[in-house]
């Protein structure tokens, strides 16, 4: 064979091959689960997201529309580029549909600028920045969980208004870290406080020794942990050695998942005050969803970011469903017009900017002897409907959003 006719050959191949591949797609409605399974977020979101996604599509049967439901995975291990390299390939050669989870707010933004480009569902839920329905807010983006903004309003407007009058920050040093910092500011200033110093610590540190010592010599009342995953856990525990409680400050941290309450154990996080838009024991309907949780994942306990992801899921393919096609122009319209109905949320509106307008709760971790049973952890203090908790759309900023 001559050296033409092999190079045609191959060009023949792989041309065969990706016609296979589209062939597919089309059969199937793929959905790719994008985020951290191997760092500090792998706990709150990593393989748990998987499951969740997994038990969304469950309940549809595993199909719509004579399509299988195909679930994927990858690790885009927090690192921007990586995240958009993988969402890239897998829309331009893999037929995914839709991307869900996000886990960084870094990997976020760069995973909805390639679903941006090429006109593709992302439903976001491990990412927390308030600019996600802001200034980057998208046709095809849909916010589903917590935000900078809402984590902020809750707990430092209880914190400040309860007497937490002086504030200082650790906060992670990339886009969530300085998004939540700059959203609770804006409360505690509201509320009578004052943020009097802060720290910016980089991803994955193992020692907050330098940070904590700062916040220490601040004399401030409260140390807003504006950070989160295993930094939080870090931060918590190095702060108890410390003594940063025992001295007279009050720890604050404004993303602490539930995942983190158990690693860190009720003793080490007895009282803190939590905002999340899920808690597993909640209601029968959030108990019997759980159980099925715990059957794909061995008994762990979901956080938010888990509940989210499933949450996005559902709606995604419950508009597929109803649309009747999985058009993403099509689809994400009809997201846009459906209430978003599952085991945590009862006909809740999705704004123009993408904000689903979840409850959110302020919980406070109990004491170990305050809990009865296996990851009986909070109780809650007050639930707040969707839009008193989120950013009023009209000071977000989006460009959708007209007036």
């Amino acid at each position: 064979m001559t050296s033409n006719a092999w190079t045609k050959s191959l060009y023949l191949s792989a041309a065969l091959l990706l016609s296979a591949q589209m062939a597919s797609a089309a059969e199937t409605i793929k959905i790719g689960v994008l985020n951290d399974q191997s760092g500090v977020f792998a706990d709150n979101g990593g393989v748990g997201s998987v499951a969740a996604a997994k038990l969304a599509a469950e309940d549809f049967g595993g199909e719509i529309l004579g399509q299988k439901i195909e679930i994927i995975t990858a690790d885009h291990q927090n690192k921007p580029d990586i995240a958009a390299a993988t969402a890239r390939r897998w829309i331009d050669t893999e037929g995914v549909d839709m991307i869900t989870d996000g886990a960084a707010s870094s990997a976020g933004f760069a995973i909805l600028e390639v679903a941006r480009q090429k006109n593709k569902i992302f439903t976001i839920s491990g990412p927390g920045s308030s600019d996600f329905t802001g200034k980057s807010c998208s046709p095809i983006s849909f916010h589903f969980n917590y935000d900078t903004y809402a984590l902020s309003k809750l707990t430092s407007e209880a914190i400040t208004k309860a007497g937490g009058s002086t504030w200082y920050f650790i906060s992670a040093d990339y886009a969530f870290g300085s998004a939540l910092q700059r959203d609770a500011t804006k409360f505690i200033e509201a509320a009578g406080g004052k943020v009097i110093g802060s720290s910016a610590h980089p991803l994955g540190t193992t020692d907050m020794a330098s940070f904590l010592l700062q916040a220490q010599g601040s004399k401030a009342k409260v140390v807003g942990l504006a950070t989160s995953g295993a930094d939080v856990q870090t931060a918590i525990k190095q702060a108890g050695e410390f003594g940063i409680v025992e001295g007279g400050q009050q720890l604050a941290g404004l993303l602490v998942f539930i995942t983190d309450v158990n690693a860190l154990g009720l003793k080490a996080t007895q009282g803190l005050q939590v905002t999340t838009s899920f808690y597993w024991d909640l209601n029968e309907e959030t108990r019997a969803w759980t159980k099925r949780y715990f059957a794909l994942t061995g008994g762990k306990v979901p956080s938010m970011v888990q509940a989210g992801v499933y949450s996005g899921v559902h709606h995604y393919l419950a508009a597929v469903k109803a649309a009747g096609t999985k058009d993403p122009t099509i689809v994400a319209q009809k997201m846009h017009e459906m209430k978003v109905n599952d085991m945590y949320n009862k006909d809740v509106t999705v704004r123009p900017d993408g904000r689903v307008l979840h409850t959110m709760y302020l919980v406070q971790v109990k004491k170990p002897e305050e809990s009865a049973y296996k990851y009986d952890y909070y109780k809650v203090i007050t639930a707040s409907p969707g839009e008193r908790a989120f950013r009023p759309m009209s000071e977000g900023g989006c460009p959708l959003v007209k007036g």
